[in-house]
């Protein structure tokens, strides 16, 4: 399992200490995501915007985090398999 994949998995289980613990290492585009939603998750929106920028994404409004690691996953889980191919 790569250190994302724990990191999102981190994220669902709502340990976005341990996560960010993870993300920080990584500077890829998804880490940056999976970043700025563990600030959302910790109430630091404006540090969250910062990390959303680096992924090239900006925060949703009214954001639904469960939502957000969903995608996060998805997309995630989407780029491992290009990568495969």
């Amino acid at each position: 399992m790569s250190s994302l994949a724990q990191a999102i998995e981190l994220l669902e289980g709502g340990d976005w200490q341990a996560a960010h613990r993870i993300v920080q290492k990584d500077d890829s585009a998804l880490a940056s995501w999976a970043h700025g939603i563990v600030h959302l998750m910790e109430g630091d929106r404006r540090n969250a915007g910062y990390w959303y920028g680096r992924a090239g994404r900006e925060v949703p409004e009214g954001v639904d985090i469960v939502a957000e690691i969903a995608a996060l996953k998805a997309e995630s889980a989407t780029s491992l398999t290009a990568r495969a191919d």
